[in-house]
């Protein structure tokens, strides 16, 4: 069950909840309609995390707006991804914004304290690679993960990601990230212990096809344990680690 959910039951259970206090926040509505969005208020309670802005295309008035409605509504950390400079600058007129410009993310509110069960280690294949590790690696930190960045450790030199075995066997859940081939994946997949989530990025010369080689090779992968995600797609990884990380959270909570 959600984790919020569950507090919320317990809290009525021992008496520190009211029953009314319950019901209002049990009723109170799914969604707020703002005109050219409908900003979700639920994910936390459903999914058990909130809703994560996509800057890409929404204009900075835009994105002001959602941001409100969600703070109004008691979001404290919001995350917003593929956000142009120039859009954060415009955003940070109204609101306090850490702007993240290799992952092209922007964060309004305070960092929460890491809670998930172990580490999540993102990888990348080269340096070319990391503003798509960025998104990953911070979309998982916003998410309440700790993370450990490996960067520029492809297999054209493999001595460099078997000089960190430990921080491979140690991890709870791997993003390997990379383009050309995408043999990071399969490499690392043949290593660790812990679920791999492959993200082929459009990171190669021509015939690597902006990505769509990387991510043939890395869902032809013969290492067991390998999910791959869509070409670029750092957010869509980071979020899958932090539901991986969080699961025995859940069950003991």
């Amino acid at each position: 069950m959600n984790t919020d959910i569950r507090k919320l039951l317990e809290g009525v259970s021992d008496g520190t909840v009211s029953i009314d206090d319950a019901l209002l926040k049990l009723k109170t509505k799914p969604f707020e309609d703002i005109g050219y969005a409908k900003v979700d208020m639920h994910r936390k309670l459903r999914q058990g995390t909130a809703e994560v802005i996509y800057g890409a295309g929404k204009t900075p008035e835009q994105i002001i707006g959602i941001a409100e409605t969600m703070l109004k509504n008691g979001q404290n950390t919001i995350l917003i991804t593929r956000l142009s400079a120039e859009t954060a600058s415009e955003i940070g007129k109204y609101h306090p914004l850490n702007y993240y410009k290799d992952a092209r993310c922007g964060i309004i509110g305070p960092m929460p304290v890491p809670d998930g069960s172990g580490k999540v280690v993102v990888a990348t294949g080269g340096t070319s690679d990391i503003p798509v590790a960025e998104e990953a690696a911070l979309t998982a930190a916003v998410l309440g993960n700790e993370v450990v960045r490996l960067y520029d450790v492809g297999v054209a030199g493999l001595h460099r990601i078997l000089a960190h075995l430990d921080d491979i066997m140690s991890a709870s859940v791997i993003i390997a990230i990379a383009g050309m081939e995408g043999a990071l994946a399969s490499v690392i997949g043949g290593l660790a212990d812990c679920p791999v989530i492959a993200v082929p990025t459009s990171v190669g010369y021509g015939a690597s096809f902006n990505g769509l080689s990387a991510l043939l090779s890395m869902l032809n992968s013969c290492a067991s344990g390998v999910s791959v995600v869509n070409i670029d797609n750092g957010f869509g990884a980071g979020y899958l680690a932090n539901m991986i990380n969080h699961m025995n959270v859940r069950k003991e909570s």
